[in-house]
């Protein structure tokens, strides 16, 4: 497995390459926000990302890695407050890991990601690419304008390709399970995170608004005060199930 290291300290940078080799990982190490995102032949199939770069901040290279990527991402940070950590995962980062840790922890970490990401491909697309429009294939599940396809872990809206993080296409898969029953949150976090995870206690939050922004009306979660979420289809749109 190859793995992108944007991190300027080497003090940090040298050891957990170092240790990450040991594990069979191949790390590629770049010092700054810009040399991560220049254009290389081999694509990563993680990406671990130091918040404090020296030449911009590490929540605009999430930002721009996710614009153009599905590859999962871990934020390294050493920044205690939360809303630090709240604004990366909204922007599109898996998972972040508070400075100082130790690799089992990561490794452990990476792993976790990719199992939920289901090793996706690193397809970075132009900025001037025309969104790409499918037809919703064999299988997928259709709940009015939308589509979603587990084997693909495609979304589409309207046909439509709807460009989704391993976790948000997670939690979306996970509501539409039962379209319209409320789950709790407690709920949420074991099956699309886990019963152990340990993170900001707004990461579920920043998840759905994310999901909401993305899906362009919010009244596709809706919020069931004091339980959790529900998925439902805004409009008159039936809710449909589709076979094969």
């Amino acid at each position: 497995m190859r793995l992108l290291l944007i991190e300027d300290d080497d003090r940090i940078a040298g050891p957990l390459t170092e240790g990450l080799g040991r594990y069979g990982f191949t790390v590629d190490h770049v010092r700054t926000g810009a040399a991560g995102l220049a254009d290389s032949t081999t694509a990563p199939d993680l990406v671990l990302l130091d918040l404090g770069l020296p030449d911009m901040d590490g929540l605009d290279v999430c930002r721009s890695l996710r614009a153009r990527s599905a590859v999962p991402i871990i934020m390294i940070t050493a920044r205690g407050e939360e809303a630090d950590r709240i604004v990366g995962l909204e922007l599109g980062a898996d998972d972040y890991l508070a400075k100082p840790f130790g690799v089992r922890e990561l490794i452990a970490r990476i792993r976790a990601v990719t199992r939920r990401a289901g090793a996706p491909a690193y397809a970075p697309t132009g900025p001037d690419d025309p969104p790409r429009v499918h037809q919703p294939a064999s299988g997928a599940q259709v709940l009015g304008p939308l589509a979603l396809n587990r084997r693909t872990r495609e979304v589409h809206l309207g046909g439509r390709e709807v460009a989704l993080t391993p976790r948000e296409f997670d939690l979306l898969a996970y509501l539409a399970d039962d379209p319209g029953t409320v789950y709790s949150r407690q709920q949420i976090m074991d099956t699309v995170w886990d019963p152990h995870f340990f993170g900001p206690t707004k990461t579920l939050d920043a998840h759905v608004a994310a999901l909401r922004r993305k899906l362009g009306d919010p009244g596709w979660i809706t919020t069931a005060r004091g339980v959790g979420f529900r998925l439902t289809v805004p409009g008159d749109h039936p809710a449909v199930e589709a076979t094969g």
